[in-house]
């Protein structure tokens, strides 16, 4: 039962924290889910809310991981380790991205308008750090479960866990590229962290679901 328990904890886990970011961020005024990161929402005197939903989503990624089988498994460890990421996500603030929160515009400006654009700090590298097991973790762990896959003769999620890999590798890239003010995808970082964050936590649901059946 505890064993099951856990399983499901990680099922959620992703469609949880893609609601609670979508709700949160539906209430900031002047963010826009194109243009800015996920990150974004931490910023500011709501900020607590998403900081919140990146350690619940870790939290339930790390726990769930135990569980996962077998014990001694690249996937597990993975797995556990972008649950880390995200509760080091929500611990350290991102920088201000892309003009938000702004100067002015919004009922909290009162208290975010000294985080306009400002320089590099060394929390919001911290928060960038925490998220390679995120970004990097998870595509890892979906290559090494379509290994697995493969040498069981499951083509098919073999297949589905490379794609998805390979998906949250190429549009990440691609946000980064858009923050980087690359012509012809600036103003779409946030559309495209989206695809990658969805792709990513898709996978890790089906994993999970899969554990679930079997």
């Amino acid at each position: 039962m505890d064993h099951r328990a856990g399983i499901v904890c990680g099922a959620l886990a992703g469609p949880l924290f893609v609601v609670a970011f979508t709700v949160i961020g539906a209430r900031r005024p002047a963010y826009d889910w194109q243009r800015h990161p996920v990150s974004s929402l931490a910023v500011g005197h709501r900020g607590w809310q998403q900081r919140v939903n990146f350690m619940l989503a870790g939290v339930l990624y790390s726990y769930a991981a135990r569980d996962l089988r077998p014990r001694r498994s690249a996937v597990r460890l993975l797995v556990a380790t972008a649950g880390i990421g995200l509760m080091g996500s929500g611990f350290f603030v991102t920088d201000p991205i892309g003009g938000f929160p702004p100067e002015a515009g919004d009922e909290d400006r009162s208290n975010d308008a000294s985080l306009a654009e400002t320089p590099p700090t060394r929390e919001g590298a911290r928060h960038n750090f925490c998220a390679v097991p995120v970004f990097a973790g998870i595509p890892l762990a979906g290559l090494a479960s379509a290994g697995a896959a493969i040498r069981n003769r499951d083509y098919r999620w073999a297949g589905y866990s490379a794609v998805s890999s390979f998906v949250m590798v190429v549009s990440f890239v691609l946000f980064g590229a858009a923050l980087g003010d690359v012509p012809r995808l600036a103003g779409k970082g946030g559309f495209f962290q989206r695809i990658s964050i969805a792709s990513g936590f898709g996978w890790l649901t089906a994993l999970f679901l899969r554990a679930l059946s079997s």
